[in-house]
């Protein structure tokens, strides 16, 4: 993507076939030649935590950033009455959205061996131990996350919580 440039303002952006129409395969070369600069990206937060919405174009020493608005996403739930309704409506905030999220996972990796414990209370037959701490880890990680996701206070602190920065192993 670029942008051509008159006196400090963006006039106009686009790939160098629409802003070289009469140019057989314009190049990188030939853009700079006519004065086109390269748009460079702004900073655009996580879209699971952020709206993010286009906001312009910044040109600075001799570059053009495409500048954006990341706006938080509530992190509480929000109840509304909307104009011309008596009923209120409750839009889930994140908090809720991960916690749901959280809970399905562990009841996911649990009912492998829900069976077992099916069988337990019906039949008195033993869940083997190793079951057992493998199911009490789950829901003791999963009590953690929910307790660290309640406790947030800060998008910062919720994305700590549910989306730690991968490192490279």
């Amino acid at each position: 993507m670029y942008a051509l440039i008159s006196n400090g303002q963006v006039t106009q952006v686009g790939e160098l076939s629409i802003l070289f129409p009469n140019t057989s395969n314009p190049t990188h070369a030939f853009a700079i030649e006519q004065g086109a600069l390269e748009v460079v990206e702004g900073e655009q937060k996580d879209q699971r935590f952020y709206w993010v919405t286009f906001d312009s174009y910044q040109v600075a020493n001799g570059v053009v950033t495409r500048t954006y608005v990341n706006t938080p996403k509530a992190l509480e739930d929000v109840t509304e009455t909307p104009e011309g309704q008596t009923e209120p409506v409750t839009t889930k905030g994140l908090k809720s959205q991960w916690i749901a999220q959280i809970k399905a996972s562990a009841n996911s990796q649990l009912a492998a061996t829900d069976w077992m414990v099916i069988r337990k209370a019906e039949r008195d037959v033993a869940i083997p131990a190793e079951v057992v701490v493998e199911r009490q880890a789950i829901i003791a990680e999963c009590n953690a996350k929910e307790a660290a996701i309640t406790a947030a206070t800060t998008m910062e602190q919720l994305i700590a919580v549910v989306a730690p920065v991968q490192t490279g192993v």
